[in-house]
Order: structure tokens, then C-alpha cells, then sequence
């Protein structure tokens, strides 16, 4: 069955950085649009970024463009989201995510708290 494990959370100062991973496995990973969610306290869950198939292609909501990287390694069946000039509205836990057949399915998340 089809499983998302989100990996490299933690706790980071405004401004740091951190990169957050997402193992998938149970589907064929290349053929598949990946996507990072995330939600903060009191939040909705928001689209965060999304990346096509082989990568080429990648989008981001308004408030993490320019900050934040996706990218995906197809050979290891891998996401990943690298996070610059964190601030502390970025504080949430994020989520992988695919879209299969109709069905989605998510990770657990990885919580990422940006405070000083």
C-alpha cells in the first residue's frame, strides 16, 4: 500500500534553513506528481509546493516563493523541500502528499517550529 514517511522536522531560528524528506513507497514514484502540505496552529492545511512527474516543473503558494525548493530524487523514491529564510508563520507540521487514482494519501508529517 502506498506510504509517505516525512522526515527532518525540527526546531529553527527566523532566518535559518532546514530540508525536509518524504520516502514513498507502495506506487510507482515517477509517475506521480508529489505535493507538500503543511499546517500551522489554528490553521487550515495549505498547498505549499507542488512537483510534475520527472521535476521539471514546479509551483509554490504566494508565501514560500523564492524561500522554499521542491524537488524529488526518482532513483530513491524521494521528496524533498528545502526551507531558506524561514519565518516564524512557517511554524506547522508538513505533510507529503499524492494523488492516486482519484485517492489522496499523506505522510504523518514532520513538525517544524521556527522560533528563537
Amino acid at each position: 500500500q502506498v506510504q509517505l514517511v516525512e522526515s527532518g522536522g525540527g526546531l529553527v531560528q527566523p532566518g535559518g534553513s532546514l530540508t525536509l524528506s518524504c520516502a514513498a513507497s507502495g506506487f510507482t514514484f515517477n509517475q506521480y506528481a508529489m505535493r507538500w502540505y503543511r499546517q500551522g496552529p489554528g490553521k487550515e492545511r495549505e498547498l505549499v509546493a507542488r512537483i510534475s512527474e520527472g521535476g521539471t516543473i514546479t509551483n509554490y503558494a504566494d508565501s514560500v516563493k523564492g524561500r522554499f525548493i521542491v524537488s524529488r530524487d526518482n532513483a530513491k523514491n524521494t521528496l524533498y523541500l528545502q526551507m531558506n529564510s524561514l519565518k516564524p508563520e512557517d511554524t506547522g507540521v508538513y505533510y507529503c502528499s499524492v494523488i492516486r487514482f482519484g485517492s489522496g494519501y499523506w505522510g504523518k508529517g514532520t513538525l517544524v517550529t521556527v522560533s528563537s
